[in-house]
């Protein structure tokens, strides 16, 4: 088992307070785990899945693409799931950007860095919106898709207009509505992804 016991607890108590809903296996296994992350029952009605995004997140994740995360926060709380499944590299994007470009944050300078290296990466977006309205514009000014764009930044400037950015796209997408989210969220979304692929291989 890839879970410690008490996050499978954790489900159960999740599960009888859920009862019926409406998600697909998979999707239920990402909310549920948003749940566990936050506490927060309100997420079974935020998270939205769009453009095949989960097929194509579990794809990227067993074919190892990297994993590009905004912050490190984000990077930190993927990365023993990440190592315990298919070992996929992980880049913070601010770790990438020592100082930021004029009129830019850190994390969209390093964000943008990594779009030129690894423009077909899952893209996690937890912290900053800047980043995700930054990735956004270089999506429609390209012909590339990234393999899944997970955008659920938090707080209040600029975050909602970054999501509004994001659902325009015809893009693997997995964003939560309005202001909430998250580093949490975002690896919450991540690490259930990592386990769906690996209970979805072929050796399992």
């Amino acid at each position: 088992m890839l879970n410690h016991p008490i996050v499978e607890e954790s489900f159960k108590i999740i599960d009888r307070e859920v009862g019926n809903h409406n998600f697909t296996r998979e999707e239920y296994a990402i909310a549920r785990r948003v749940i566990h992350a936050t506490a927060d029952f309100d997420y079974l009605d935020l998270l939205q899945f769009r453009h095949n995004a989960i097929a194509s997140g579990i794809t990227g994740i067993q074919n190892q693409v990297p994993i590009v995360t905004d912050v490190t926060m984000v990077k930190q709380g993927i990365r023993s799931m990440v190592a315990k499944t298919f070992g996929n590299e992980i880049i913070s994007a601010v770790e990438l950007a020592k100082v930021a470009e004029p009129g830019k944050t850190r994390t969209e300078t390093g964000l943008l860095n990594c779009w030129d290296k690894y423009p077909e990466a899952i893209y996690v977006i937890g912290n900053a919106p800047t980043a995700l309205l930054a990735l956004c514009d270089r999506i429609t000014t390209t012909n590339i898709t990234p393999t899944l764009i997970i955008g659920v930044p938090v707080g209040f400037v600029s975050v909602v207009e970054s999501k509004q950015a994001l659902a325009r796209l015809n893009t693997p997408q997995i964003l939560t509505q309005g202001r909430k989210g998250g580093s949490p969220v975002a690896a919450a979304i991540v690490n259930a992804l990592c386990l769906l692929a690996w209970e979805d291989h072929p050796w399992n």
